[in-house]
């Protein structure tokens, strides 16, 4: 019986041991989905006023990285599978897809997620349906 008890004793420390580091894991605020996600931002660039054309299939080769473009532009597409961070979902990361420095572009940028100005530029986290627009002088 006392074998029983510590058996069940150690299997119940176990699952609390376990349950309370799932608990812990998705309580952090750097994880977006421990399931992936599929979203899909749009992204436009003005250079003095002209349309700058962002080119299909970045980030599409012989890997396909999670964030990249098809032939439906200005849509950034974002297919994550198992865990996605903050980290994977900043504008700067398309940038680096592209081979491209955001801030190459010209001096003088402003940008604006859904018509509101944000300061975040290359640490923005894109979220799904968004309309980010970057305008160089």
């Amino acid at each position: 019986m006392t074998k029983y008890l510590i058996g069940a004793g150690i299997a119940i420390l176990l699952v609390l041991g376990l349950g309370s580091q799932y608990l812990f894991a998705t309580q952090d605020p750097d994880i977006i989905s421990r399931r992936g996600l599929h979203w899909h931002p749009e992204l436009e660039i003005y250079v003095k006023g002209e349309s700058v054309e962002i080119p299909q299939n970045i980030g599409l080769g012989a890997v396909h990285k999670p964030m990249h473009t098809h032939d439906d532009l200005p849509i950034i597409h974002l297919e994550f599978e198992g865990l996605v961070k903050k980290e994977d979902l900043k504008l700067e990361k398309f940038f680096e897809n592209w081979g491209n420095d955001m801030r190459g572009f010209g001096t003088e940028l402003t940008m604006t997620v859904n018509g509101t100005v944000n300061t975040e530029y290359e640490n923005y986290i894109l979220q799904d349906g968004d309309k980010v627009e970057l305008r160089y002088e």
